[in-house]
């Protein structure tokens, strides 16, 4: 890979570890991801399609999914990744959007010391916010000013929670830990979707929207056919095959997911639980349908094991399309697909968080039988 000797933006901390393709213009970064790509999934090369990236103006100020550490110090507080043991603040992120910026802002003038808000993490999930504390006692709110909450609303947030979470570290939060004290409980996402302050979603909407009518276009669900929709998020794709007139069932672990997914695809079957638990429901709804068409988007784990063998030995979708954020795992799961008689028709990467070196692709394929 070759540097390109070109100056930092604005904001851009030089020790930061997160964004390791700053130094490379578009062309140069998305021709490394689209390599790793290939290394991946040489099998099926052939199929691979140049990599789809953001306009040139969305490859910046774009980042409205955040988790960062908050340290406080002498200087008050700060946010930012860790490196090793050293916490790299990073309030003008220019990767960061405008309203993550001025959000933190505001929380950095207004915050109480860490004696008196024992505070671990800041996560934002689009409009919505989350101050994680490792304590079970909620604290004094008097910093929570009409000054802060002015600034919070021209900042363009929705919603500020507390997360009280004493052992907070690998699980960011604690179920029962909620408490919403500023704004609305929820927000619509780019796409038009309500979601809370756990929701996922794809950072670049304009980007996550084409590879979901790539998807679509491919499945082309229709009246009286079944779509099954595993790890369904909080229903923006579900919302897609209700629209198309067919029957849909969906899989979510997240109780929050699961709670918006049915608010934003009302009339899909939608069941809360890992898909692995949820096999026998599966079992039941397929046989009830016709052949079934499946849209998965895992996690980078992948497709669960018991899953991915019941999908294309039991279920035996005629087409699936598959969005992985890991191309190891999407490699091993097209493996077994192949091997069970699954043909790759194409894979479309994604370029979905630029300056990083992350990148994601969609894989469409067909069962390659007319049972």
């Amino acid at each position: 890979m070759v540097e390109v000797n070109r100056p930092l933006l604005p904001g851009c901390v030089p020790s930061c570890p997160a964004c390791r393709h700053r130094s490379f213009s578009a062309d140069q970064s998305e021709a490394v991801k689209l390599r790793w790509v290939h290394h991946q999934l040489s099998p099926w090369r052939s199929r691979i399609r140049p990599i789809r990236g953001p306009a040139p103006e969305r490859r910046h100020g774009y980042r409205d999914r955040l988790s960062l550490t908050a340290k406080w110090t002498s200087n008050g507080w700060h946010f930012g990744v860790m490196r090793r043991d050293q916490l790299i603040p990073i309030p003008e992120c220019p990767v960061h959007s405008i309203r993550s910026r001025r959000v933190l802002q505001v929380l950095a003038a207004a915050l109480p010391s860490a004696d008196r808000f024992p505070m671990a993490y800041y996560i934002q999930s689009g409009a919505q916010a989350t101050l994680v504390l490792k304590t079970s006692t909620k604290p004094h709110l008097s910093w929570l000013t009409e000054t802060t909450r002015q600034g919070l609303a021209s900042a363009d947030l929705g919603g500020l929670w507390l997360n009280l979470h004493p052992s907070a570290g690998l699980r960011l939060f604690a179920k029962r830990g909620w408490q919403l004290i500023w704004g609305m409980p929820e927000s619509r996402s780019a796409l038009g979707f309500l979601h809370g302050p756990e929701a996922f979603q794809q950072v670049l909407a304009e980007l996550h929207g084409l590879s979901l009518d790539e998807a679509e276009a491919f499945l082309n669900p229709g009246p009286g056919e079944a779509v099954l929709d595993l790890y369904c998020g909080h229903g923006a794709t579900l919302a897609r095959w209700l629209g198309r007139g067919a029957t849909t069932l969906g899989i979510e672990l997240g109780g929050e997911a699961v709670r918006y997914a049915r608010l934003n695809a009302p009339g899909a079957q939608i069941l809360q639980g890992s898909c692995a638990t949820r096999l026998p429901q599966l079992r039941a709804w397929v046989s009830q349908h016709a052949r079934p068409i499946a849209y998965i988007n895992p996690p980078r784990t992948g497709i669960e094991p018991p899953v991915l063998d019941w999908t294309m030995r039991e279920a035996r979708p005629s087409k699936i399309a598959y969005l992985s954020c890991s191309m190891k795992t999407l490699a091993r799961d097209l493996t077994a697909l192949s091997d069970a008689g699954y043909r790759v028709e194409s894979v479309q990467p994604y370029d979905f968080f630029p300056q990083t070196d992350h990148v994601e692709a969609l894989c469409l394929l067909s069962a390659g039988d007319d049972r």
